[in-house]
């Protein structure tokens, strides 16, 4: 005679969309004293600091795009006048000579627009990492406390 078990566990009611709940998954293979809804709001935390730093991570991108858009029109607007005045100049030498100054002006500008844009970044990426670093910490220290009660 076959035996037959009674299991309470029905996949389809565990994933009905009105009543969906995550714990629902576990029940079947719940271990003695261990928290699954703890557990669960761990990783929560966890998805909510990923979220958080990748709106950081977002925010400094366009903050980057932005800067870079306002930098690269000032330094047309500055060629372009330059560019005026050197060709504006009736001595070949005086146009020479500006267009030199032109040219170590655009470099020592093009140079700080770079460790600016640069700034930008590093800044942005730290605020995301710290983000992330700080809640690694936690949540290690959270996971250490769910197993010390399992």
């Amino acid at each position: 005679m076959a035996k037959t078990t009674n299991t309470s566990f029905d996949p389809s009611a565990m994933f009905s969309p009105a009543s969906f709940d995550p714990s629902a998954m576990f029940a079947p293979f719940k271990m003695p004293g261990f928290d699954i809804d703890a557990l669960i709001a761990l990783q929560r935390r966890n998805l909510e600091a990923f979220s958080t730093a990748n709106k950081l991570a977002a925010d400094g991108v366009k903050a980057l795009a932005t800067r870079q858009a306002e930098m690269t029109s000032v330094v047309v607007d500055d060629v372009f006048a330059a560019m005026r005045d050197m060709f504006s100049a009736q001595d070949p030498q005086e146009g020479a000579s500006k267009q030199v100054e032109l040219t170590k002006a655009v470099y020592a500008k093009s140079l700080s627009n770079m460790r600016e844009l640069s700034e930008l970044a590093t800044k942005s990426n730290t605020e995301a990492f710290e983000v992330l670093s700080k809640r690694a910490v936690e949540g290690l220290d959270e996971f250490k406390s769910l197993a010390k009660t399992a």
